[in-house]
């Protein structure tokens, strides 16, 4: 039987064999760190002020997208963080990737808009346990703690973009390029030495956002 493209699909962090390193964590562990690979991302712009754009992409995803800075917007099937005023990036279960995809396309047909699949192109990381944001304070200079349950936010990681994306009290999301993936595992590893970082399983701790998407696919 010939495999399908996604079943040869590797993970932006195949490389670190985090699936033969998870654990289940004890007392000693402080933070906590689980890939969330292979979802589908899509990048979507156009005008929040143009009628036409808002409401067919509300019709696609069945949410408005939002349009105040740093907010999201989610559902059992999407998630949508802002990035800028005209940019959004739309998260979905890989599987369902295609038809979401042609969708958007035809209810935005004629409309000054552009979806773009960018799935090959970023991965997402799970920081969760109780020193969670010790760890990202040494990892960025943004302040972490002033980010609102629900919200996201672009920022750096030294030298390498990304964006966090505070779900709930337990931990963070990483979004981050898949050109910046080695780099920023390696960072996280090594910075989270003395909280006894322990790699997870992506169940584990689930975040109320992406792990949904996660479990669909």
């Amino acid at each position: 039987m010939s495999k399908t493209l996604d079943s040869l699909l590797e993970s932006p962090l195949h490389a670190f064999g985090l699936a033969q390193r998870v654990a289940t964590p004890t007392a000693d562990n402080r933070v906590c760190a689980a890939e969330l690979s292979h979802l589908g991302y899509l990048v979507l712009r156009g005008k929040p002020d143009d009628t036409s754009f808002m409401q067919g992409v509300s019709s696609v995803l069945g949410l408005a997208l939002p349009t105040q800075a740093t907010h999201i917007a989610s559902s059992a099937s999407a998630a949508v963080l802002w990035v800028s005023p005209d940019e959004w990036l739309l998260v979905c279960p890989r599987s369902q990737r295609d038809a979401v995809l042609a969708a958007l396309t035809e209810a935005l047909r004629g409309v000054f808009a552009q979806v773009v699949d960018n799935s090959g192109g970023l991965t997402t990381v799970r920081l969760s346990g109780p020193d969670h944001l010790l760890l990202l304070r040494q990892l960025s200079p943004f302040d972490f703690e002033s980010l609102a349950l629900g919200r996201c936010a672009s920022t750096v990681a030294s030298k390498a973009g990304l964006t966090v994306v505070r779900t709930d009290e337990a931990g963070v999301l990483l979004v981050f390029r898949r050109s910046f993936a080695d780099y920023i595992w390696r960072l996280i590893e090594r910075t989270a030495r003395p909280y006894q970082l322990c790699i997870t399983a992506p169940g584990y701790q689930a975040d109320p956002v992406f792990a949904p998407l996660f479990e669909a696919i």
